[in-house]
């Protein structure tokens, strides 16, 4: 009808309304802050202040309220179970099996991760080739986890004996005289080399936030150490590791969050088959593909209650940080 024209409009055309619509808000209020100094702090703080409150409100809280509701329902939303949903997770087999692998990951992965960090940021430090080394670790932050699941897919690629492996993992074993391997179907070793993936890419940057920490270090410190004869082990155990710990500790939380999410490593390489499946992609699976929306949103509430502590924590940490300067 008389606004069918609008639907007909390229998505260029609508893109340039919306920076244009964007562009015009933050100039109303930049116009509007512009007030006699007695309610500038207020206009400022209410007006920047209202669309996050506002993103925060359509986009965290209401989903947040709304999956909770959702998880004391039944698959279709209509009848009420109570905690049935989460006495179900403790009760089935193949849950049990999913939170052990979250244990898994959550144990392993920021652990090792932080460590080769620190090891690498420690060893070149102030080396000859420093930021190229640097840039090599570095390089799989690049990489979305999609994109270094599919990369790792090719590593544990199989082939019967007889072809010719394209696989790194398997060509190896056949150049050792082995039999090639299906790597991904190998319980419980498959749920080790996903979380492989992970350390690949997030100790780049475990590395990067690290060796910042290290150079931060007063060069007095470590030449006075050096002078009263303390080894490489002793500068590191004693100067090192106690200067970096706060930044060690924020790293290793940073880490941990992002391991609890961990969605697309899974989903790509194995679709949560062989025992692989962890709390955010068991997660999808009951909700949107056997469309049990209760238990769903059980295990989606279960994985928001397990990262708040870590939360607080960062909060605590940054408040009391900002408390000593």
């Amino acid at each position: 009808m008389e606004y069918s024209f609008l639907y007909e409009l390229p998505k260029i055309v609508w893109m340039l309304i919306g920076i244009a619509a964007f562009l015009g808000v933050i100039g109303l209020m930049l116009v509007l802050v512009d007030v006699p100094r007695t309610r500038r702090d207020r206009w400022q703080a209410s007006l920047f202040l209202a669309p996050a409150l506002l993103l925060l409100l359509g986009g965290l809280v209401y989903p947040v309220l709304r999956t909770t509701m959702l998880s004391l329902y039944d698959r279709s939303g209509d009848e009420f179970v109570g905690l049935a949903n989460y006495v179900w997770m403790f009760q089935r087999p193949e849950i049990l099996l999913v939170l052990r692998n979250t244990l898994l990951w959550v144990v392993f992965a920021p652990a090792l991760a932080t460590a080769i960090g620190l090891l690498y940021a420690v060893l070149i430090d102030r080396s000859r080739f420093e930021s190229v080394a640097k840039s090599l670790v570095f390089m799989p932050m690049a990489i979305s986890f999609v994109g270094a699941s599919i990369i790792w897919r090719f590593v544990f690629a199989y082939r019967p004996a007889d072809q010719e492996q394209y696989g790194l993992f398997n060509q190896i074993v056949v150049w050792l005289g082995g039999e090639p391997r299906l790597w991904l179907l190998e319980q419980p070793l498959n749920t080790f080399l996903l979380i492989l993936v992970l350390i690949w890419v997030q100790a780049g940057f475990a590395m990067v936030v690290l060796s910042a920490s290290i150079k931060a270090i007063p060069a007095e410190m470590v030449e006075a150490a050096r002078i009263d004869g303390a080894g490489p082990w002793q500068l590191f155990t004693r100067i090192t590791l106690p200067s970096v710990w706060p930044t060690l500790l924020v790293v290793l939380i940073t880490i941990t969050v992002q391991t609890l999410k961990v969605f697309d490593i899974v989903r790509t390489m194995t679709g949560g088959n062989y025992g692989t499946s962890v709390i955010a992609n068991e997660m999808y699976s009951q909700a949107f593909q056997q469309g049990q929306l209760g238990q769903g949103s059980a295990l989606a509430v279960f994985l928001f209650v397990l990262v708040i502590p870590l939360v607080v924590v960062q909060i605590r940490r940054n408040r009391k940080a900002r408390e000593l300067v």
